[in-house]
């Protein structure tokens, strides 16, 4: 095939499905996989209608540890290899450590955590050999802040993948290989309603801190390919991030301290 071919990961909806329509307006084919197969049939026909691209499904759970390879074995089935992969499926845990089984933590740090570095490792390979290659790993404005308590592991997820979006950065300069992390704050999509929080979010977040899942997908195109890093979208967004390099530790946290409650619907 001529054109390049992007996989997303997540891509049913919100920012993964805005990243495959963004790929496809440049000419890319895409690779939609998430769990829920009538959404990606409805956006694979989509955009092959729209943008005159090839699009490919695959239907997987990354809690799966086999998910990664059967994903990819599939792609190779059809004869295409991984020129972008777009690291977009995620979730959130609601509550406290303790609230939750050991079971749910486990899947979670399997899709947040060992699936999307299992998936850059295993197309890395290609993407160095043909000297062309674009990765996004979509982490979060949590990864670039202290943490707080409640939902215990999300930002810490998204703070590896920050730590190792910029170690492969570095370690790809050379290779056409372009890596960046993106780190969205609010963003108007279903991720606040698949772990049930939207109403406490909405109370406690106001409406200058949203983006839409376009924009913020427009923001992490724009930044691998100019092979930045990381990319923080949204000027409010970008104020915090810098701020929280600023203030010393023991006063981030007790502002965290603080202020979290406002945002789990508990003041």
């Amino acid at each position: 095939m001529d054109r390049r071919l992007a996989l997303v990961t997540g891509a049913s909806a919100g920012i993964g499905a805005a990243f495959a329509r963004i790929f496809a307006s440049h000419g890319y084919d895409v690779a939609l996989t998430a769990r829920r197969t009538d959404r990606l049939d409805k956006l694979a026909e989509e955009i092959r209608l729209r943008y005159g691209v090839e699009t490919l499904t695959a239907t997987a759970d990354l809690a799966e540890p086999g998910a990664p390879t059967a994903i990819l074995e599939r792609l190779t089935a059809h004869g295409r290899v991984v020129d972008a992969l777009i690291n977009n499926a995620g979730y959130g845990i609601p509550g406290g450590f303790l609230e939750t089984p050991w079971e749910a933590h486990a899947a979670f740090l399997q899709v947040m955590l060992t699936a999307p570095t299992e998936l850059a490792h295993r197309v890395l390979p290609g993407m160095v050999e043909r000297r062309f290659g674009r990765i996004v790993n979509v982490a979060s404005l949590a990864g670039l802040i202290p943490g707080s308590a409640g939902a215990t592991l999300y930002a810490a997820t998204k703070s590896y993948l920050v730590k190792a979006s910029q170690s492969l950065h570095l370690e790809n300069q050379a290779t056409g290989v372009h890596v960046s992390a993106l780190c969205p704050g609010f963003t108007y999509s279903e991720f606040h309603d698949v772990n049930h929080t939207r109403d406490q979010i909405s109370r406690g977040a106001p409406a200058w801190m949203w983006l839409g899942a376009d924009e913020v997908a427009a923001a992490g195109y724009e930044a691998v390919e100019a092979n930045r890093p990381i990319c923080v979208p949204g000027a409010p967004n970008k104020a915090i991030a810098a701020v929280a390099k600023l203030v010393p530790d023991d006063w981030a946290l007790a502002l965290m301290a603080s202020q979290g409650p406002r945002f789990r619907g508990k003041v």
